[in-house]
């Protein structure tokens, strides 16, 4: 069975409801989804020893996440599934400079501001990995038009209506395994 790697989106962690939805789908010895650090250099270097230490097909990243897996799938010429993924992190996060909460367990962390120096160090374009872009058009917290543009060489499938949750990932579950062939 293929290998998954969630990198989920900031303020988030690893045991959220896609990544369950993923782990209860292709079982949870096929998906790794860990708990990631605040700092996007902290956050790529845990993602790359994971990416190292296990033999991962398929990255699926969503908002932060989806940034990270485009850094990641670019590096490593990989496959990547992106769920309404943020492009500009250095400037739609600025706003969230200082503490914040966990959304998926209220623990406190701190976002510095030199943390949005480096999203926009990693900042790459998407060539040379292959992407399937999953975008709803109300997403309330990133405009889905800026990721179209930005991988309007790959797969983009836009539903109009939604959130930036992307509730209804269920429904494109058969899409990801088709994805993963």
């Amino acid at each position: 069975m293929p290998m998954i790697l969630y990198i989920h989106g900031f303020a988030s962690c690893g045991k959220g409801n896609k990544s369950q939805l993923l782990k209860a789908h292709f079982g949870a010895q096929n998906v790794i989804a860990p708990d990631l650090p605040p700092s996007p250099i902290d956050a790529i270097a845990m993602i790359e020893e994971l990416l190292q230490s296990n033999p991962i097909d398929l990255l699926i990243g969503s908002s932060l996440g989806g940034y990270y897996a485009t850094c990641l799938a670019e590096k490593y010429r990989m496959k990547a599934i992106l769920i309404n993924p943020s492009t500009q992190p250095w400037e739609t996060l600025a706003a969230y400079t200082g503490w914040q909460k966990r959304f998926c367990d209220d623990e406190v962390f701190e976002f510095k501001p030199v943390y949005l120096e480096q999203l926009k160090m990693l900042q790459t374009a998407p060539e040379h990995g292959r992407y399937l872009l999953l975008l709803q058009s109300e997403d309330e917290v990133l405009d889905y038009t800026k990721a179209q543009s930005l991988y309007n060489t790959h797969k983009i499938i836009v539903e109009y209506g939604g959130n930036h949750r992307f509730e209804n990932l269920d429904e494109y579950l058969s899409m990801i395994e088709k994805f993963l062939k």
